[in-house]
Parts: C-alpha cells; structure tokens; sequence
C-alpha cells in the first residue's frame, strides 16, 4: 500500500506539473537563454545569472540556470539591460544592450570559456572545481587529482564523495554495495566477471571525471540498490589536431595511455590506447578456526602466501558526424582485455580432539594456482535529431557487449614431509557474456519551464560457461574427470523498460523532477548439475522524485527519492561449488529474489565566493530482501564419490532487511590563493534484520573519512597530501576490518605548462597493511589476518599537444544566435 502511494504521487507531480506551468505570469517581461561549455557543449547547471540595470554596479535580478543549462529571469521590465554569466572554473561573461520588448528577451546559446586562457596557437586550459554538486548527481573531476597519478580507476574513487573502497578494491555507495557501474553513460561487459579487477585495469589517466548518482531519476536502470555510479573517460570534442601521452613508472605498478583526436568542420575522430601492470606482489595470509560438535573439537591453523599479477590493455575508436544542423550520428567500438596470475602456498595443521583426547593431528601442504582472462568487445551506434523547438530532441541508441572469458585452477595437498600428494583438483572454464540493448528517448519542451521526458528500450542477456573439474586419483596420481563436481550453465535474463518524466517549476522556485520507469523482466537458466531453473517473470515500477530549491546566492536545497532494484547475477544463482580452497568452499543459490532498495536523501549545497563549497546530505536506505554472503560449517561434505572434512561453505541468501541512516559531509576550502582542503566524510548506523535465522540482528555504526590537501608553490609547481580512513563494518556473521592509507604526490609543469613531470608515494612507511576479521557460523568460530602489499612509490610523465581552431564553418554551427561580446571580469 505505501509503495503503491508513493507511485502515485510521483506520477502525480509529473502529469500536474504541465497544469501548474501553462498558468504563465502575466505583466512583465522575461529574459531566457541556455548556458553551455565552449569546449564541450556539455549545460553548465547552476551558473550565476545577473541583470543590471545602465550604470548600475549591483544586479536587481537574477537566476540560477537548471540542469539542462536553461534559464529564465522572470519580472524584468521593457528596457536595455546588462546580462553577466559565471560560474567556477569559467570566465565570466558579459552581454551588453539586452533588449526587454514586448514581453522577452531570448539569448539564445552562451558560452562559457575555462578561465586561464593562453592566446598562444589559440590554446584554452583551464582547471573545473574538482567537486561540483548538480541537481542530480555529484562530479568528481579526476583530472585535477594530483595522488591519483599513475594509479588505476580505483584510486579516484577512494577520493569521490559518498563513495567508499575496501584493500580488495571493493566499491560501497553511502555504504552499500549494490553500485550499478557505467562507463561514458553505458553499461560494459568488463565489470561482467569483477568490478574490483576491471577497475583496477582502468589507469587513472585515461579518467575524465566520476559522476555518482545517488538516487537516479525514471531515465536510468532501476538496476543499483545503491545507485549509479558513471566513469567519464577522456575523449576531445574540439576543433582541430589533439593529443595527451601518459606514462608512469613505479615499485608496484606501471601505466601508460595515449589519447589522440581530431575534429574538423562537421566531422570527428578520436582513439585510445592504454595498458597497465600490476608486479609479482606477495601477500601473506593466515586461519585460525575452531568448530565444535557433542564432544568433538576441530581447529584449523592455515598459514601461507600468495604471489599476483595482473596486466590489462584497453583501446577503442570513435566518429562523430553532424550530418546537418539537427541531425547527428555517431559510432565507437572498444576492446578490454584482462589477465589476473595468483599462486599460493598454505602450511595446514588440523586437529581433532574427543573431549581433552587428541585423536587427530595432520600436517600438511596447499599448493594452488588460479588463473584468469577476459576480453570484451563494446560496440554503440547512436542517432540524435534535434527540432525548431529548443531542447526537443530524439535519441536512438543501439549497445553491444560481447564478453569472452577464461578461469583455470589446480590444488594439490600433500602431507608435509612428502612429494606426493594426497588429493588434488584442477579446472578449466570458458565463459560467454553477450549483452544487447536497443533504446529511445525523446524530450519533448512543453514551455520554458516544463520538459517532458520518455522512452524506452530493451536489453537482453546471454552467459554461457563449461566449467570441466578434474579430480587426483590416488593411488595413479593422475588427474581424471569428475562429472559431478563438473558444470555447464545457460543463462538467459530480457529486460523492457518504459519511462516517462517531468522537470518543471513549483510556485516559480522549486526546481522539481519526477517519474516513473517500469521494467519487466524474464530469466532463464538451466545448469547441468540441477536442470533447468524455475524463474517466474516479474515487473518493476521504479519512482522517482528530486525537489530542488536554488538560491541567488548559489546555494541550493535539494529532496529526493528513488526505488531501486539489484537483481542476482548469474554466479549468485549458479549452484556449482568451488572448491579452489577444499576448506573454504563457495557456491551459488538458484532460489535468489532480486533485493529491493528504497533511498531518500536530503541534500545542501553552498557555494563561497572565494571558490569554496560544502555539500551536506542526510540519507535514509532500506533493503528489502536483503543479499548477504553467509557462511555454514560441515565436519564432512559429499560431492558425488568426493568427502571433503571441515568444510566452510559460502553461499548468497536472502537475509531479510537491512536499514542504513547517516549523514555524507564533502567540501572544498581554500585558505589564500595558495592551499585548499578537501575534507569527505560519512557516518551511517548500519541495521541488519536477520529473518534467514532468526536473528541475531546487527546494530552498528560505520564511517568513511579522508582528507585531501593540496599547494601550489607556484603556477607550475604544487604538492597534494592524502589520507584515508574506513572504520570496521559489521556484517551478518561478524565485521570487517578496518582499512587506513595515506599518500602523497608532487608535479612540476614543463614545456610552457604542455607536460608535467610527478613523484607519487603511497603508505611510504609501512610496507603491508594488515587486516584481520573473524566469521560467526553455527558451531564455529573463523579468525583471518591478511598482510596485504601496499607501499609504491612512483614516477609519472603527461604532455598535452595540438589547439583549439575556431575556424568553423558557418553552415555547420548549431548555435543560431549572434556572438556576444564577452567581459573576462575585468
């Protein structure tokens, strides 16, 4: 009942909206136009818009341009006006003689330069804020982060508001994991396997920004219990010849990138190539776990270490053609490949006592191997139509993903004083994962101050994967097929969606967008160890609402809510067991219900004069059928003619609900011309219904912290200090630990400011980082530790070339207004 009202609502306030909106004010005149990036011609929201009357030094009106760039200053007499536009990190411009007559001024579209201009082969650079908060989502500007140089996409996001990152690279959004990923606004097949492995083979240089969406309006997936979060990559959209290279060296891992563009008269062309490597590194590891059962008690020592590798490359090319001034279509192709390489070795000593008796005790050796690759192909095509009508515009976009993998493993153990083991498995798997997706959107500008958005679009999901386990005979000691630890899988997920959405005005100052997705979705799977699984279809109805309220002085209060859904991925449900580890094993359930997510968040956004901002929002989630990982000890689990003795099984279940309320705090703070800090927080109490058992049910609070100072010695030289904290995190069956880093970073431009040169050193005083955490199941208790390598230190090198040419050509611009005469704030 109370979802069904909430719905309600939300399309209440987009089908009302157009009503309240044609009620237009009569009497005076107004004065509209729409604020864009010269260099990009992405809207710039929330820029300052001020009219002056002849002669006067203040404004006596003004507004705030929306999240389309649009603006409208309404009240303004018939007369001859000064309009003046800025915003952080763009030069403030000037528009003289605005002529009010007959009711309005239209000014058509403005835009706005980065502020250090270089008139030298006509060259813009120019540095955005690093943080800036949007109506809709927060915008983290990679290129600015000096400590992040040299590393992978990873590292970004352990600086980006609301976002929090584990030692394993794990990603949390205000602390859930259910975090929908894209990359330049599209899904891709490189996080099919692991997120933390394709971020991780993302170099931080080829990073253009982060955008985290913390509650997604009706145009988005309703995919994410957490929400969105988008990686914006490099890629130039201005005229001319362009060009970056991008190297670094370093004791822990090496990156390089080159990204090369060129865009003349109504045609353009870019292309990228990057790769990475992580070392040989060592990591030491160890468990301690004791289960008891009557009058019998068995403890487990495993100590040990492990050696990884990884290395991945990425490329890609892009067109984009303006056919004409309305109609546009462009294409991309790219191509990821990854490869992970971790050998371990594990001393094991078991025991088993009958009361006080030791009846047991077995030394023994683990040896194991695993590796994996996966490659993938993204494809789009896309068609964008603009009309007469400013902002109509028709989109048709067409997505591919084609994912090839391949996993292989072998374990042998033998007792600790021979050669020859005594038990052993190996594996091979190969892995399909196509992805398909077809949409259309269409905007449709009721009136200036009501925009009414819809769409739809189709995806559709093919896996596939052949997983063959060979098992050690004994007594021959060669490795033979095991038909029932072996597993195939064919998995089928359509999902179709429709949306329909509406951002107006409320009462001429609450900015207000609202809607409702709908998405169907039809599963099937059938895995050859169980038959084909049963899934029923199910539908969706997503709301969601923002109400914003924007203030002159270019601070803003903005309300939202969004419903959410996390549908099981196909490992989640495939019931094959992994026994890589033949004591700590884990395995799929085909019974999965897809985890429900209803956000609200409270936001406040001030900006300061002198270029600083303070973002403030108090959230409420709540999980309904809440996914968690969840442990069960067996003294002796059989798998077809296999037993294995004390067996910690690992599986996915619907533990019941989990409730997280808290407050996010990220600013930016300049101290003089010269230091600024960035402090980034949030504390949320954690609550976790246990209705899989009936209890106990988790109570906790759990906070993220970090801070970011940066220096400039000069234009051409400047320092960053980092530091980073996540406090433990209770889970289900116990609590994680603890995770802190520092690091630091220096950059000296060179070349007229075209290159730059950089040191980076990350925990420089302590090699490893040690974790430990320990796991409650019934009857036993687990106890892990980790040393885990994390001190580098690194060199890195950019050089920029080419410029920007104006020289355009008439019949190709979009921009059907006269050039404006522009006032750099002088």
């Amino acid at each position: 009942m109370k979802r069904s009202f909430t719905k309600a609502i939300c399309l209440l306030f987009t089908l009302c909206g157009l009503t309240l909106q044609v009620m237009a004010q009569a009497g005076k005149g107004t004065i509209s136009g729409k604020v864009v990036d010269a260099t990009n011609g992405t809207p710039v929201d929330y820029a300052t818009i001020s009219v002056y009357k002849p002669g006067a030094k203040s404004p006596f009106n003004g507004i705030s341009s929306d999240i389309r760039g649009d603006f409208k200053v309404d009240n303004v007499p018939d007369g001859s006006y000064k309009v003046t536009v800025e915003f952080l990190g763009y030069q403030r411009t000037a528009i003289e003689q605005v002529i009010v007559k007959g009711g309005s001024a239209v000014l058509g579209v403005i835009k706005l330069y980065p502020s250090q201009t270089t008139l030298k082969g006509v060259t813009i650079t120019g540095n955005a804020p690093v943080i800036q908060n949007k109506i809709d989502k927060i915008v983290y500007n990679a290129e600015n982060d000096l400590t992040s140089q040299g590393g992978v996409a990873t590292d970004i996001l352990k600086k980006v508001p609301q976002v929090t990152v584990d030692i394993d690279g794990n990603v949390q959004l205000l602390g859930s994991s259910g975090v929908r990923f894209l990359i330049n606004g599209k899904p891709s097949t490189i996080f099919g396997s692991s997120i933390a492995d394709a971020l991780q083979s993302i170099p931080a240089s080829q990073i253009k920004s982060v955008e985290v969406i913390s509650s997604p309006g009706a145009k988005y997936d309703a995919a994410g219990t957490a929400g969105i979060i988008n990686i914006i990559l490099k890629k130039n959209n201005i005229y001319g010849l362009n060009g970056n290279v991008n190297l670094s060296a370093g004791t822990r891992r090496n990156n390089g990138s080159i990204n090369l563009s060129a865009k003349k008269g109504n045609f353009g062309i870019s292309t990228f190539l990057s790769g990475n490597n992580q070392f040989n590194t060592k990591g030491l590891n160890g468990t301690n776990r004791t289960s008891f059962f009557a009058d019998t008690t068995n403890n487990l020592l495993q100590n040990g270490d492990s050696r990884i590798n990884r290395n991945g490359i990425r490329t890609g090319l892009s067109i984009d053609w303006d056919i004409n001034k309305k109609n546009n279509v462009s294409a991309s192709v790219g191509y990821d490949a990854f490869n992970s390489d971790n050998s371990n070795s594990t001393n094991q000593q078991t025991r088993t006592f009958k009361g006080s008796t030791l009846t047991d005790d077995l030394s023994s050796l683990l040896n194991g191997n695993n590796h994996f690759n996966e490659r993938s192909v993204d494809l789009t095509l896309a068609y964008k139509k603009t009309f007469e009508r400013p902002d109509e515009e028709l989109n048709i976009e067409a997505n591919a993903g084609l994912g090839r993998s391949t996993s292989a493993f072998t374990q042998q153990e033998s007792l600790i004083y021979s050669d020859r083991p005594f038990s052993g498995l190996n594996s091979n798997n190969h892995g399909v994962d196509n992805e398909v997706e077809v949409k259309l959107d269409y905007t449709y500008p009721v009136n200036d101050d009501f925009i009414i958005e819809s769409g739809a679009k189709t995806t559709f999901n093919s896996i596939a994967g052949n997983t063959l386990v060979n098992s050690l005979d004994n007594s021959s000691q060669q490795f033979i097929p095991s038909p029932t630890q072996s597993n195939s899988l064919d998995y089928k997920r359509d999902i179709v969606a429709a949306y329909l959405s509406g951002t107006y005005k409320l009462f001429n100052y609450l900015d207000v967008k609202s809607g409702l997705r709908y998405e169907r979705t039809i599963s099937n799977a059938s895995y050859s160890q169980v038959g084909k699984i049963n899934i029923a279809p199910y539908n969706t109805f997503a709301p969601s609402l923002v109400i914003a309220r924007n203030f002159k002085n270019k601070n803003s209060l903005k309300l939202s809510y969004s419903y959410r859904i996390e549908r099981p991925d196909y490992e989640d449900l495939n019931p094959f067991l992994d026994l890589s580890d033949p004591r700590n094993a884990s395995m799929g359930n085909p019974n999965l219900k897809p985890e429900i997510g209803n956000n609200f968040e409270l936001g406040f956004n001030k900006n300061y004069e002198k270029g600083g901002n303070l973002n403030i929002s108090i959230f409420y989630r709540h999980n309904g059928q809440d996914i968690k990982s969840f442990a069960t000890f067996y003294p002796s689990y059989v798998v077809g003619d296999s037993t294995y003795k004390n067996l910690t099984l690992n599986t996915r279940l619907n533990i019941g609900q989990e409730i997280r309320e808290g407050i996010s705090i990220s600013g930016s703070i300049p101290f003089g011309s010269k230091l600024t800090v960035r402090p980034n927080m949030f504390i949320a109490n954690q609550t976790i219904v246990n209705k899989y058992s009936g209890g106990p049910n988790i109570n906790g609070f759990r906070a993220r912290m970090n801070l970011n100072a940066s220096y400039e010695f000069n234009s051409d030289f400047s320092a960053e200090l980092f530091g980073n904290y996540n406090s433990p995190e209770n889970n289900i069956q116990g609590k994680r630990p603890a995770f802190f880093l520092y690091n630091l970073a220096l950059r000296k431009m060179i070349f007229n400011r075209k290159g730059s040169i950089g040191f980076t050193a990350t925990n420089p005083f302590n090699e490893y980082v040690k974790q430990e955490s320990t796991i409650y199941a019934d009857n036993s208790t687990r106890t892990s530790y980790r040393q885990v390598p994390f001190r580098s230190f690194g060199l890195t090198f950019t050089y920029k070339f080419g410029g920007l040419d104006f020289k355009k050509d008439k019949d190709n611009s979009t921009d059907n207004q006269p050039s404006f005469p522009t006032d750099n704030g002088n």
